[in-house]
């Protein structure tokens, strides 16, 4: 069995951005998702009423109307949806030295997530490529991001 100090372990430090763009750890509305990361897990926001996916800052879900949200564990699985190398630094605040991958990836929850990967690459996935979601600690604050492409495993 896992224990949090093996998710603590799995969790990498961020190799793309400054600590000073982490997002705010007790931000109202996302905190179920960074505490979850926190964790080792991906919990995401359905709509309370239908159980259709929502967004992590939609208010009202596009399905029902319903306006309460249930934030659940969600596997860690998803599907390259689009991707694209970004060639834009910003001196002091992105560390990469050249391209990075920004990937937009549907989970197999329903729900869709833009992020990067878990370890440096200067290459995006491809379009349909499965993937496995890790965590990178960017400040005090962990976040999802791409670890092991189907390619890779």
């Amino acid at each position: 069995m896992s224990t949090a100090a093996d998710h603590a372990d799995q969790i990498l430090d961020d190799w793309l951005l400054d600590p000073s763009l982490a997002p705010a750890a007790g931000d109202e509305v996302l905190a179920p998702l960074y505490d979850a990361a926190q964790r080792g897990e991906v919990m995401l926001p359905f709509c309370a009423a239908c159980a259709k996916p929502l967004e992590l800052e939609q208010d009202i879900c596009d399905g029902c109307g319903g306006g309460d949200r249930s934030w659940r564990a969600v596997a860690p699985h998803g599907t390259v949806h689009a991707a694209t190398l970004m060639h834009r630094r910003e001196p002091g605040l992105v560390h990469a030295r050249g391209p990075y991958p920004i990937v937009d990836v549907e989970l197999d929850s329903g729900h869709r997530l833009v992020m990067t990967t878990a370890r440096p690459t200067d290459t995006a996935p491809r379009i349909g490529t499965a993937v496995h979601i890790a965590f990178r600690r960017l400040g005090d604050v962990v976040i999802p991001a791409i670890d092991t492409l189907e390619e890779d495993a």
